[in-house]
């Protein structure tokens, strides 16, 4: 065979390798790494907008897309805390079981108050700070410009201070005034409510046994009534004490117990 004839080469066949125009097989990787971005940002915008139901599809949708199962996909916060159905199972589950808490606490105090007869003389609450105990009768429980407690508030105070006793919350006894200026010796509301506040402080303590370290006293003078209006009933009702148990569960938690409550009390009332 000749040089000349050895040197030629023939076209490769269409369909066979041939290839005239540029190579764009760099496309098929720019396309998935489009779609990737597309994705992340799909994920960063469902997390900017807190809305269940919409991250459930868009969590399924990825799911289906890349081959997992949903478990496998979890989404970051900024915070660094998980959202996800179990971080909000175990959120809510906490905060039940803190309201189930306080609930217990607020049955042996009302048992107590029911078989002392005093079934009216107190009120009470559970929100984001706890257990509120509100010293609120028909009953005065103070008397005009005076700290000293009278018959009705002792025999309250003797019948929940054991049980507060064997309770092992933080504690915040509030003293409250009336609207009225007071007289001497006191200058203030802030002097009378917290004057008001150290005599039930004083009285769980010194007579029932709560520990010192667990409670303190606060006054909040006229700025937080509970009626509004100018008889002497109504005016009695804000002279008054709240004693608060402290809840010492997270933040996030507590922030769950009003809702709760109002859940439960609509529960009760059909």
């Amino acid at each position: 065979m000749s040089p000349a004839r050895r040197g030629r080469r023939r076209p490769a066949a269409a369909g066979h390798g041939g290839h005239d125009g540029p190579d764009e097989r760099w496309a098929v990787s720019y396309s998935d790494m489009v779609t990737v971005l597309m994705c992340l940002f799909i994920v960063l915008f469902a997390m900017s907008s807190i809305d269940q139901a919409k991250f459930e599809e868009l969590r399924n949708s990825l799911s289906d897309g890349f081959g997992v199962t949903p478990s496998e996909i979890v989404v970051i916060t900024p915070e660094g805390d998980e959202e996800g159905e179990g971080y909000v199972d175990e959120l809510m589950q906490e905060a039940l079981e803190e309201h189930a808490s306080m609930e217990a606490l607020r049955r042996q105090l009302e048992d107590a108050l029911a078989n002392a007869g005093l079934s009216s003389a107190a009120s009470f609450n559970i929100d984001e700070r706890g257990l509120t105990v509100g010293l609120v009768s028909t009953e005065m429980f103070f008397v005009t410009n005076s700290t000293a407690l009278n018959d009705s508030a002792r025999a309250v105070l003797a019948a929940i201070g054991p049980v507060l006793a064997r309770d092992t919350h933080g504690m915040s006894v509030e003293g409250h005034a009336d609207y009225r200026a007071p007289k001497p010796p006191f200058e203030t509301n802030w002097e009378l409510s917290s004057g008001r506040a150290t005599s039930v402080l004083r009285n769980l303590v010194e007579q029932h046994g709560v520990a010192p370290d667990r409670v303190r006293s606060v006054g909040f003078g006229s700025t937080k009534p509970v009626v509004d209006g100018r008889t002497d009933a109504e005016l009695a009702k804000n002279r008054r004490v709240d004693v608060v148990v402290l809840s010492n569960a997270p933040e996030d938690v507590r922030a769950l117990l009003p809702d709760i409550s109002q859940k439960k009390a609509a529960e009760a009332g059909h």
